[in-house]
């Protein structure tokens, strides 16, 4: 007995509240954005951006970021030379196709149960380790009743990584049409929502979107677990 309370106090419980209670994000490299009132249109972070995710907004000539396309390198916070590029702290990036709202309340979410199966279709692992840390003690997606699985044909949800290259766009079909209906995809990383730095290459497809139907996109290069949770839990809602 004396030997487990002192292994209760020796290790204690690591698991963290998210996404029930906040988390302190304030270390976090979240997404970038462009301060307009410190913006000279200089367009530094446009020539510099590795993934061209920048360009120049056609109504106000302000950069704007494509959130798809970039790579999370901080690249244009440390050339902009006026501080107009900046990198937040907000790490929850997912969203639904078409921009639609999430309407349930989070309660209801956790009343069912919810199988994945993950699928890498040409990823380089980075958002792969991501989505293996959601089932260390620290996220423990498990508590929510979220379980991965080893077959499509046990899943609910398939989390996609990777450009969708062409030697892994057969595998990614044959998964798709092995899950059973209802099924929810979600693209993890920016390979996944639009190619990466990959894309436009003639062995990618520029993110899986017109290889199967995305119901959630999470941006990232690679997202945190905690924003991939924040994009699993946006697309239990749409079910």
């Amino acid at each position: 007995m004396f030997k487990v309370l002192k292994k209760i106090f020796q290790y204690p419980r690591v698991t963290q509240g998210y996404p029930k209670n906040p988390i302190d994000s304030s270390l976090f490299i979240g997404k970038p954005v462009i301060v307009e009132t410190n913006c000279t249109k200089c367009g530094v972070c446009i020539d510099r951006c590795p993934s061209a995710a920048i360009s120049y907004d056609s109504d106000s000539g302000i950069p704007v970021i494509n959130l798809n396309d970039c790579i999370f390198c901080t690249l244009c916070e440390e050339v902009c030379p006026t501080g107009a590029a900046t990198m937040t702290t907000e790490f929850e990036l997912a969203y639904e196709e078409l921009g639609k709202r999430v309407e349930k309340k989070i309660k209801k979410i956790f009343g069912r149960s919810l199988h994945i199966r993950e699928v890498d279709a040409g990823s380089c692992n980075g958002c792969d380790y991501e989505i293996n840390a959601l089932n260390n003690p620290f996220n423990d997606i498990e508590r929510f009743g979220i379980h991965f699985v080893a077959s499509p044909r046990h899943a609910d949800m398939l989390l996609v990584t990777g450009t969708g290259t062409r030697n892994m766009e057969l595998a990614l079909l044959k998964t798709y049409e092995a899950t059973p209906d209802p099924k929810l995809v979600v693209a993890v990383g920016a390979c996944a929502c639009s190619g990466g730095i990959f894309r436009d290459t003639y062995a990618t497809r520029d993110g899986i979107g017109s290889l199967v139907p995305v119901d959630v996109w999470i941006p990232g290069c690679p997202p945190r677990p905690q924003a991939i949770l924040h994009g699993i839990l946006k697309a239990i809602e749409k079910k």
